[in-house]
């Protein structure tokens, strides 16, 4: 294979080509030659006649050739092995694989906990304590509201919410998520277990499973096919809709939907029935939150903390500090007000109501659902056998991991700043946490994108802010249900609609607008996808639309022309495609070659410096393109052909002519030109 520029027009007659060294590998089933090193080689002419030969001739090296430059870099391999050579490489193989696992970079690449543990500070534990505290505070109203979702009695909303944070922390990569049950999660967990929980159970560790064994096979590159276009529109769109569903108790009405439209359209139709203590209470700490948001940007003193003094440096920790809880302040002071009026025998707020205690036993996820009947013997829920149960799963068992893996990666990119995000470590995060919350009768869950953004505007510094919420969870459970009861639905609406609100990545749209239109609409797409139609359908869209446009643009190449001058003052002309040659581009790059070919009459170089691969229907395209050449008595001839393509279409047996070196283009061209006949 090589690499050449394509030769300029010719308007100076002095040019310069250096080539260096060549290796050479050549590799038989009875024996493999060691590399050899050619210090004199300038010239690789590969001649593709209808059988298997062909030639490699090698001349001495001309270092200064009159009228072309070339290039610098060429290196010749012939890699090919037989069954058995490949099959022997085998064991080589997996023994380097174990030995790269077993090393310390993967351990803490794997165990993302053994790098930014070491280097944790008071600062990082204040705010983790805080978002913790405050992620705790929204994950119980929120899991029992999921548990209604998934059709499930409602303490297993709570069971699959502390045990997945505390696996986080040892595995997770991204500081803002916060596992636990999710809306669609819930949603799609309802569709197929309907309302069984032991198939939700099973589900969860089932989903786990998947989850894991794709993070461990490299897979979490699927994530790479949405793209930023259509993570925004996602990102802008799920913000919205989790915005819309805390409308009803931020108003304190009855509403229902699971997207955008069906959401406002039944709140609509309710709206009338508006609770004003609930909407009062929910408007005010809107305004409370988004000022308290301010906070910590106020500075007292000098900017430089080194010049503060005392007191101001005092100020500034609690205006920081202040700003930073605010969503736990919230939570208190309006569960104090709600307790108030409450005792007093009043209920101007809708309360978050009974909270089930008690710790879930250890056991095995079911593999099987029991025959249930009633006092009268009638058969309430019919026996399934593991089999059945898998039926009835059916495909959520790949749907549900999916979106998982979308709304997790969704959270870390939102807060990543610019950082790379590991899908594959998410995957494997994700995975082991459903796994042990399926031990504790947990149903499946993922990063949730409103209780993320919580976490985020609560000051999480390290995924050990999971720590809290799960020991909240956990002494919820246990002690403090009852002071739960109390907490007005309007205050937590108000704190998700707060967060959320800046989700909303209106600011991608203008720089987008500037450097490429043609990325708004997969965006635009997926945003109003999103919102018309469940999410996972939403995302579909954006996520088709792309690879529409990546098809077009593989359909289409750009091919670059310039006409040039051999030394002897033969006119050519050079054609340079800028992609692979495929099935879905050969017919358009046929028919434009031709099309130069006709209109110049003149012989046609053909540059494969950007041709990296090809397939048998190119293969079948460029003899057909060959014929129409020869058909017209007009040279074709192919420069730097890489040695997977001409192997692709020797197998195609197609008859062609290939140089490596100008100086022998320049002699091929002059020779057909004077014989007038064609290559």
């Amino acid at each position: 294979m090589a690499n050449s520029d394509s030769p300029e027009p010719a308007t100076s007659s002095t040019f310069s080509l250096t080539i260096p060294r060549i290796a050479i590998r050549r590799t038989s089933s009875d024996t493999q030659l060691d590399k050899v090193q050619i210090k004199s080689a300038s010239v690789y002419n590969i001649h593709g006649l209808s059988g298997s030969q062909h030639s490699l001739s090698v001349p001495p090296i001309h270092k200064d050739v009159i009228g072309y430059r070339g290039s610098n870099e060429f290196i010749l391999t012939d890699d090919k092995q037989s069954m058995m050579d490949q099959i022997r490489s085998i064991g080589p193989w997996f023994r380097r694989k174990c030995k790269n696992v077993c090393r310390r970079k993967i351990l803490y690449k794997r165990v993302p906990v053994l790098n930014w543990l070491p280097k944790y500070s008071a600062d990082d534990a204040v705010g983790d304590l805080v978002a913790g505290i405050t992620v705790g505070l929204t994950v119980i109203p929120q899991a029992l509201a999921y548990s209604s979702i998934a059709g499930l009695p409602a303490a297993y909303g709570l069971y699959g919410s502390f045990v997945g944070c505390f696996v986080y922390i040892l595995l997770g990569s991204c500081k803002d998520v916060p596992m636990g049950p999710t809306a669609i999660a819930s949603l799609l967990t309802f569709q197929a277990c309907d309302g069984v929980w032991q198939r939700a159970v099973l589900l969860c560790f089932l989903t786990g499973l998947i989850e894991l064994l794709m993070g461990l096979f490299g897979l979490g590159f699927l994530i790479d096919f949405v793209s930023g276009p259509v993570s925004s529109g996602f990102t802008s769109a799920v913000s919205l809709i989790i915005l819309s569903s805390q409308v009803k108790d931020l108003l304190g009405i009855a509403a229902k939907g699971n997207t955008f439209i069906e959401q406002w359209s039944s709140i609509i139709d309710d709206i009338h029935n508006t609770q004003l203590g609930d909407a009062l209470m929910g408007f005010i700490c809107i305004v409370v939150l988004l000022l308290m948001r301010l906070l910590p940007r106020i500075k007292v003193g000098p900017p430089d903390a080194c010049d503060q003094s005392t007191v101001q440096k005092i100020i500034n920790k609690s205006l920081w500090l202040i700003g930073t809880a605010r969503n736990a302040i919230i939570v208190v002071v309006c569960g104090a007000i709600g307790a108030a009026f409450y005792e007093n025998g009043k209920e101007p707020f809708r309360m978050i109501g009974d909270v089930p205690s008690g710790l879930p036993s250890v056991q095995a996820p079911p593999f099987s659902v029991p025959e249930i009947a009633d006092g009268n013997g009638t058969v309430v829920q019919e026996y399934e056998s593991f089999g059945d149960m898998l039926q009835g799963l059916g495909s959520m068992l790949i749907v549900i991991p999916l979106i998982a893996l979308l709304e997790n990666i969704a959270i870390c990119k939102a807060f990543a700043d610019g950082k790379p995000v590991d899908a594959t470590q998410e995957l494997i995060a994700i995975g082991v946490s459903n796994i042990a919350n399926s031990f504790v009768q947990g149903y499946p869950g993922t990063g949730a994108l409103s209780r993320g953004a919580v976490n985020n505007a609560s000051g999480v510094r390290t995924p050990f802010g999971g720590l809290y919420t799960g020991l909240l969870v956990i002494l919820a459970l246990l002690f403090f249900t009852p002071y739960f009861f109390y907490i007005p639905r309007a205050a937590l609406a108000a704190i998700i609609i707060a967060a959320v609100i800046f989700m909303i990545e209106v600011r991608v749209v203008k720089p987008m607008w500037r450097s490429k239109k043609t990325d708004l609409i997969p965006g635009i797409a997926t945003f109003v996808a999103c919102l018309a139609l469940p999410l996972e359908y939403g995302i579909l869209v954006g996520i088709g639309l792309n690879i529409l446009f990546i098809l077009y643009h593989a359909a289409r190449p750009k091919i670059h022309m310039d006409q040039a001058v051999t030394p002897c003052g033969v006119k050519y002309l050079m054609l340079t495609p800028d992609r692979c040659l495929i099935f879905p581009s050969v017919d358009y790059v046929r028919n434009l070659i031709n099309k130069h070919g006709l209109k110049s009459q003149i012989p046609v170089v053909i540059d494969c410096t950007h041709i990296y691969g090809a397939d048998f229907t190119a293969a079948q395209v460029i003899d057909t393109l060959i014929k129409d050449f020869k058909s017209r008595n007009q040279l074709l001839l192919f420069l730097n052909l890489k040695p997977s393509v001409g192997n692709v279409f020797e197998g195609a047996d197609l008859e062609y002519r290939v140089f490596y070196d100008f100086e022998q283009l320049d002699k091929a061209i002059r020779e057909c030109r004077r014989k007038s006949i064609p290559a």
